[in-house]
């Protein structure tokens, strides 16, 4: 009966996910993508913790979207805690207290700030292996004829070097420290027309995403969006 149907799977007179949320023909979802759809329309537990990795100055949207959500209820008993990267190992006490000033300044409470030295070391072997692999099938052949833009040119891939291993270690980084946050929330790297291939762009972007917590890659265009008041 559909009454009967409607009403066993409503929970604090909320229909069940499992009833909102169907796959293509009306087929039954897994219960972990349906946990993964609706993982936030509860607030998060005591104790979950937003991770920020402010890579950039892109006039502040990195820190002020998870500071935003914090406000909100979903987020409200969420900690933030912030990762910015150090220009050298020398400066990073200065680095680090500087940047828990400015976030002071801005108003924005967060539980840790983090400064990472080492984000120029090479990455490990397993890491760099795991990204050949994930690039193989669009590397350029000489014996295939493939449109421009489908493929990674060897000259490309040579000269992005350094910025595909800058994207590797901050692979590492994450799993190191953010694997068991709530919620990451990352400056995305910028994308450069004739200067990346879209497949290897891709790819870096898979790299840093792979496996990890709930992830928001976010860039603003360099116009501030945070002020304070002396």
């Amino acid at each position: 009966h559909r009454g009967k149907a409607t009403k066993k799977h409503r929970r604090g007179g909320l229909t069940s996910p499992g009833i909102l949320y169907r796959g293509i023909g009306g087929t039954v979802l897994p219960d972990d993508i349906v946990e993964g759809l609706t993982r936030f329309r509860q607030p998060v537990k005591k104790g979950a913790r937003i991770d920020v990795w402010w890579l950039y100055d892109d006039g502040g949207l990195t820190i002020l979207i998870p500071y935003i959500l914090t406000q909100r209820r979903q987020f409200s008993s969420a900690s933030l805690r912030v990762f910015s990267l150090a220009s050298s190992r020398g400066e990073l006490e200065y680095e680090q207290r500087s940047m828990a000033a400015l976030l002071s300044k801005f108003r924005i409470d967060c539980s840790d700030v983090v400064v990472i030295p080492d984000v120029q070391k090479k990455a490990g072997d397993d890491t760099r292996g795991d990204f050949d692999a994930l690039i193989e099938p669009f590397k350029e052949k000489a014996d295939e004829s493939r449109g421009e833009g489908f493929y990674i040119p060897n000259e490309e891939h040579l000269t992005n070097k350094d910025k595909t291993n800058r994207q590797l270690r901050l692979r590492e980084l994450l799993l190191e420290h953010s694997l068991d946050a709530s919620f990451v929330i990352m400056t995305l790297p910028m994308p450069r027309k004739g200067m990346v291939s879209a497949p290897l762009y891709m790819a870096w972007l898979e790299t840093l995403t792979k496996d990890m917590p709930p992830f928001l890659l976010v860039r603003g265009n360099q116009t501030s969006v945070l002020t304070f008041y002396s």
